[in-house]
């Protein structure tokens, strides 16, 4: 009965071990692949911001763009920008917390592109404090997909009150009335704006990578789980010297 018993006990541990096992494997491999992907990323994004500006993608182009092959791309875009119509988003940058900027560029094709023109702190948040450009501008910059959806627990627009939280471009542009409008928006380079504000060329373009250091993580707990399942084999007398145990001394 007390070998039946044991064997019973040992499959269910080798069961056990062998699912935590497997699953800190396909956690560590899979954070090799997300390390690929991260490193492929930056290099792509790097590529994209070194790159010589190219016009601003139009109409036709629209329904191409994605995230992987336009995020972060060097664009120029010329147009006025409808300074009355701008919309500021809550934001905390190296500057401190501020507000981003929105101001819609109408093109001469007649379609609209929203410009993130850069940073003011609370002080400036109000147009009236600052001087906006007027006539025809050039906007040098980084294509940005929209942020249609928000991180977790972060706060949802409120376009009713004006209250903004993230750049959605699709939300603000209809808010506005302002179509068609490019699915993406600008974010200015550092070319000063008259007066100094807004401050333009805050985009973030590094990244954390911590993935190797994860997936090592993962792969050492799976090393460790091998090493507490050999212990276990011992312990059962499997392998090695079987340690007493208190049923041995009962039998």
């Amino acid at each position: 009965m007390a070998a039946s018993s044991s064997r019973t006990r040992l499959i269910a541990i080798t069961a056990i071990a062998a699912v935590i096992f497997a699953g800190f494997v396909a956690l560590g491999v899979w954070q090799v692949y997300r390390l690929q992907w991260k490193l492929d990323l930056i290099a792509a994004v790097d590529a994209r911001v070194e790159a010589p500006a190219v016009p601003a993608p139009g109409p036709d182009a629209w329904p191409e763009i994605t995230r992987d092959k336009d995020a972060y791309r060097h664009v120029t875009v010329t147009g006025k920008l409808l300074n009355s119509q701008e919309v500021q988003i809550y934001y905390s940058t190296e500057l401190g917390p501020g507000f981003f900027v929105m101001t819609p560029l109408l093109r001469p094709d007649g379609t609209y592109v929203l410009i993130n023109r850069g940073f003011v702190p609370e002080e400036k948040r109000d147009p009236a404090t600052r001087t906006a450009p007027e006539g025809e501008v050039t906007i040098n910059g980084l294509l940005r997909m929209s942020e249609d959806k928000g991180w977790l627990f972060s706060r949802a627009n409120d376009p009713e009150n004006g209250n903004w939280y993230r750049r959605d471009v699709q939300s603000i542009m209809a808010t506005k009335g302002l179509l068609p409008a490019a699915p993406y928006f600008i974010d200015a380079d550092n070319t000063a704006n008259p007066g100094g504000y807004p401050i333009g060329g805050l985009t973030v373009v590094k990244f954390r990578n911590a993935h190797l250091s994860y997936a090592l993580t993962w792969f050492a707990m799976a090393l460790g789980t091998a090493f507490l399942y050999g212990l276990v084999l011992r312990y059962e007398g499997v392998w090695g010297t079987r340690r007493p145990r208190q049923d041995d001394d009962d039998e």
